[in-house]
């Protein structure tokens, strides 16, 4: 089965990528690249799910998201 999660990713003050997921509270991850920080919360994602299915927590529901396109 495949899931998506929403992930936000910033720079911080050190120019380390930061990576979180806001549907997992505390689901963080970095890296020193977008690519690496992206890598990595992934890992952290499967690591969270999977804690979840140990404990016998739900997982929370896949997102369905649109993009809408703006001229300004």
């Amino acid at each position: 089965m495949t899931m998506k999660f929403r992930v936000l990713v910033q720079a911080d003050e050190d120019g380390v990528f930061v990576a979180e997921c806001p549907s997992l509270p505390g689901c963080v991850s970095q890296g020193a690249t977008r690519t690496e920080a992206l890598a990595n919360i992934q890992d952290a994602i499967v690591g969270y799910l999977e804690s979840l299915k140990t404990h016998g927590d739900p997982i929370p529901p896949a997102i369905y998201e649109e993009t809408v396109e703006i001229a300004i």
